[in-house]
């Protein structure tokens, strides 16, 4: 199985590549986000360390039980042959109804395939005003004229 674009990424297909992942993320669906990830990916997510597609379906269900109302936007930082680094933010709400903006920046390897086989991501969260929420489409993908980070300041 191949998952296109594949490396060596040019600056157009490492674009690609990182809103083919947002529009996965955005999706929310666990089982289908996982199989952008190689059988054995390697992730390390704030404090947890998942391995394997198993492991990074368990993850992302947990995550998006407890993140609800979550949109993500990603932007290219670098790229380099098989290697794409990106920065994001995502908004999404507690359970206590604490709307929070989190912040980070990830690096992915991939394999031939275009399957990523290491997911290093570093994330900070800021709880926000609901009346200071940027991100406003309705839930799943990102509408193709929404403002990016850059646009949007961030």
């Amino acid at each position: 199985m191949t998952r296109p674009p594949l490396p060596p990424f040019t600056r157009e297909t490492a674009i690609q590549k990182v809103r083919l992942a947002e529009d996965g993320w955005n999706s929310r669906d666990p089982e289908k986000v996982a199989l952008a990830y190689t059988e054995d990916s390697r992730w390390r997510n704030r404090s947890a360390f998942p391995r394997g597609r198993a492991e990074i379906v368990r993850f992302l269900a947990a995550k998006w039980q407890a993140e609800a109302e979550y949109r993500l936007i990603k932007e290219l930082w670098a790229f380099s042959g098989n290697r794409i680094a990106v920065r994001f933010a995502y908004e999404w709400r507690r359970a206590d109804g604490q709307w929070l903006r989190s912040y980070g920046n990830e690096n992915w390897e991939f394999d031939e395939a275009g399957l990523m086989a290491v997911r290093h991501a570093s994330i900070n969260d800021l709880e926000i005003a609901e009346e200071a929420r940027l991100f406003r489409w309705p839930q799943g993908r990102r509408p193709d004229d929404h403002p990016g980070l850059s646009d949007l300041g961030l």
